[in-house]
């Protein structure tokens, strides 16, 4: 039950995130008027990658306890 929760976890991670960064970064407060990055779109590339590494820790996380080593 664990290793399939992980595993949920991480498929939903990799599978949304990608695609909500493709709508920020289009989104008109994501750049100034120079084109430089804002603030709005920092943050949310610092939240989509923190996911992704919930994704890749999951995984582990999955491994481990298949493996039984957790």
């Amino acid at each position: 039950m664990v290793v399939a929760l992980l595993l949920l976890n991480a498929v939903f991670n990799v599978v949304v995130w990608p695609q909500f960064y493709r709508r920020i970064s289009s989104d008109p407060r994501a750049r100034d008027s120079s084109g430089k990055a804002t603030a709005f779109l920092r943050v949310h590339l610092v939240l989509i990658v923190m996911a992704l590494v919930i994704a890749a820790l999951s995984v582990l996380g999955a491994i481990l306890t298949l493996i039984g080593v957790w």
